[in-house]
């Protein structure tokens, strides 16, 4: 195998495509929040049709590469990202991001320009406070079992199920522990503001990121940032409305639009 068929191969782990709509398509990178899996966007496909290329960004330790250890800090696992996805920045593209999901996309966007690749034309993020704004809460991925756990069902993120199923449990706790750890040891280090515009959206019910918290993201960047709320908690994306889905489709199709396939 060439080092180039090797590139090759690692991307496709990292990288899948939804839209089977023929020639280059704008692509829309997707990141998943903290113990969950990139599937979870997955149905969002058919809001663009043959528009947008949907692409979900699987992470080490969840779905299909389960086996493969999680990363525990933000650093290296902006690089290895950094590392591979120039083979789908050949077209335009944006990237959206959940909780964890919108640190990954906001420091990989930053990586991405020291690199002087060529940035996402916007910056989704969702359900996270400006990386600027101090973390308030006190750290959790080093606590004992049950109190890992207790503090889990107590973010209303993961399924109720899940929790019941003692296998499953066994399965899902080592990267969710990881991802924790990702999110709480993160460090903002100011940087120059990002040159792509950024829309940040928030649960008008979230009792963790308030209006004022995604508001915070108007100082990372140059070119312009929109807040927008919706009815939900912290993870109202889970059960999408109408409201966010017409907005988001909106959104996602004017940041591309000079770029979609006629």
């Amino acid at each position: 195998m060439t080092t180039s068929d090797s590139a090759v191969d690692s991307e496709l782990l990292w990288f899948e495509s939804l839209s089977r709509g023929q020639g280059p398509l704008p692509r829309l990178f997707c990141f998943p929040f903290a113990g969950g899996s990139a599937d979870v966007y997955r149905s969002w496909q058919r809001w663009f049709s043959r528009e947008i290329d949907l692409c979900l960004v699987h992470l080490p330790g969840r779905g299909k590469r389960m086996r493969e250890p999680s990363f525990t800090q933000i650093v290296p696992l902006v690089n290895a990202i950094a590392d591979r996805i120039s083979y789908k920045t050949q077209v335009p593209y944006a990237l959206f991001g959940h909780s964890m999901g919108a640190m990954i996309g906001f420091e990989l966007t930053r990586e991405l320009a020291r690199r002087n690749i060529s940035g996402p034309r916007h910056l989704f993020v969702s359900g996270r406070r400006a990386p600027q704004l101090p973390r308030t809460e006190p750290a959790t991925f080093h606590l004992s079992h049950d109190e890992f756990i207790a503090e889990v069902k107590r973010l209303n993120g993961t399924p109720k199920e899940v929790f019941e199923d003692p296998e499953l449990m066994e399965l899902i706790i080592h990267p969710l522990r990881a991802d924790f750890e990702l999110v709480e040891t993160y460090q903002y280090y100011p940087g120059s503001p990002l040159s792509c515009p950024i829309t940040a959206y928030g649960g008008l019910q979230d009792q963790y990121v308030s209006l004022e918290d995604c508001q915070g993201w108007q100082e990372q960047t140059t070119a312009g940032c929109r807040t927008r709320m919706f009815s939900g908690d912290h993870f109202y994306i889970r059960n999408a409305g109408p409201e966010f889905v017409d907005a988001f489709r909106n959104d996602a199709l004017r940041a591309l639009s000079a770029s979609l396939v006629q």
